[in-house]
């Protein structure tokens, strides 16, 4: 997402609406929208001034104090929340006659991540046109076109890159954040802001974004009070929407516990009595278009949660039962973690290290991160037994792995056999030939003492007629 050129046949036939968006898009960013975060009374309130298309959104600061993003734990007043626009409602572009758009075609922002592919695919199945916003790499995305979706190059960071790849859009799906050497505010706001105000002025029908469960419950946690802020301000936009909150992937278990079980390294754990509904991306993202498709949804809130919740040890101990081995595991306790944020606040430069530790603040209460699901099965028209529990999932998982594994074990196994049967073939096969020479050898040494020639001319002769 990271170039000014746009490769894309987009960017050269329908430059004339480019153009007319980006002027737009200028006249938008002139007006500048606030945003405000009040606490209670008795905490000094606290803003902090960041840019959206780097001049056209700023928080208001209200009052001096600590910045909302940069300082992590606010103690144990609880926020009260208030975000609004502080201008009139920013207008859509006017692009008449405009470029006709279909209610097929779909932009998935973060079309690379663990759930973007899936609702990449899932859209493909579904007969959807799929682009994909992805930032120039040296690998490229290759695997989207395979499955033919079309790719696009931009940067959430670059707002001037973005118009471009949202023209003939008619639905944004939001599934991107930032890598994990960057601050978070770069992508996950700043990035978001542009891309929300793009979206509104390209005139964008529909816009569905991906948050993260109680986000508006733990300020203290920069990703997750920044998801919450980019919740009010989607809201705000006026744009047609649709927030959809999420616990946690099951996918992301397989390299975090399945993998090192099965290759007898350490599994990595905490302490923690935190339990999380993880849920498959792929259920995610058939859900997500159910919901996409419903008017009933339109601006609201939703929330997935799998069906149960677990804990760390309860995920370890589900994998060593699948994979018949137990685990090496290494326990951090969540302690440490607190220390070591605290200790990574004191530097600069580790800031987003510590942005990303803030979780450990979550782990030391018994959290739940789930939620009741019936209200949104019947909502969606889902029954809950077609969505895959975890238990599933990882017996899946381990089947498929111990059973490839098998086979490898086998095929190994018939190699080497072949490959004794090859060397001994080899061995028998010397022999034959040094017997053969050896009954070569003798048949010319009786021939010789026949004709009675001395040993010197015995050899000369097999010299000349075998050397």
């Amino acid at each position: 997402m990271a170039s000014t050129t746009l490769h894309s046949p987009l960017s050269h036939t329908q430059s004339p609406a480019v153009t007319r968006t980006s002027a737009s898009l200028r006249q938008i960013t002139g007006n500048s929208l606030t945003w405000s975060r009040a606490f209670a009374p008795d905490r000094l309130l606290s803003a902090v001034s960041h840019s959206s298309l780097r001049d056209s959104f700023n928080f208001d600061s209200r009052s001096k104090g600590t910045s909302n993003f940069d300082e992590g734990v606010r103690g144990s007043v609880k926020p009260l929340i208030t975000c609004a626009s502080g201008t009139e409602p920013v207008a859509a572009a006017n692009l008449a006659p405009g470029t006709p758009v279909r209610p097929t075609s779909i932009m998935v922002i973060g079309a690379t991540g663990t759930l973007g592919r899936q609702v990449v695919r899932r859209a493909l199945d579904e007969g959807y046109d799929v682009r994909c916003l992805v930032r120039p790499r040296p690998a490229p995305a290759d695997f989207l076109r395979d499955w033919g979706a079309t790719v696009v190059n931009g940067d959430l960071t670059k707002p001037e890159t973005i118009p471009a790849t949202l023209v003939g859009v008619h639905t944004i799906i939001d599934c991107a954040t930032g890598r994990p050497e960057e601050p978070i505010k770069t992508v996950d706001w700043e990035g978001k802001v542009a891309l929300i105000q793009c979206a509104k002025a390209m005139g964008i029908q529909k816009y569905v974004f991906f948050s993260i469960h109680n986000c508006d419950k733990h300020p203290e946690v920069p990703l997750m009070e920044i998801k919450y802020c980019t919740e009010k301000f989607l809201q705000d936009s006026g744009v047609n929407h649709v927030v959809i909150r999420l616990c946690g992937f099951m996918q992301g278990l397989i390299g975090q516990y399945a993998v090192p079980i099965l290759e007898e390294k350490s599994v990595w754990g905490t302490d923690a009595p935190t339990r999380i509904a993880y849920m498959d991306t792929q259920d995610i993202a058939r859900l997500t278009f159910i919901a996409m498709r419903s008017e009933k949804v339109n601006g609201k809130l939703l929330t997935f949660a799998g069906p149960r919740a677990w804990t760390t040890q309860e995920v370890i101990t589900l994998c060593e039962r699948l994979a018949g081995q137990d685990a090496n595991v290494t326990t951090v306790p969540v302690s440490v973690l607190k220390f070591t944020r605290q200790l990574t606040r004191c530097f600069e430069w580790t800031n987003d290290v510590a942005d990303r530790l803030a979780f450990s603040e979550i782990l030391t209460s018994d959290t739940v991160f789930s939620v009741p699901m019936n209200e949104t099965y019947q909502l969606l028209g889902v029954d809950q037994k077609d969505i895959i529990t975890l238990e599933k999932y990882l017996q899946d998982y381990f089947t498929n792995i111990l059973k490839k594994l098998k086979d490898l074990k086998a095929q190994s196994k018939q190699t080497q056999i072949a490959s004794t049967h090859k060397q001994k073939d080899l061995e028998t096969l010397q022999d034959a030939l040094n017997w053969l020479v050896f009954f070569i050898s003798v048949h010319h040494i009786c021939k010789a003492l026949r004709k009675k020639r001395t040993i010197r001319e015995l050899h000369l002769y097999i010299d000349n007629r075998y050397g």
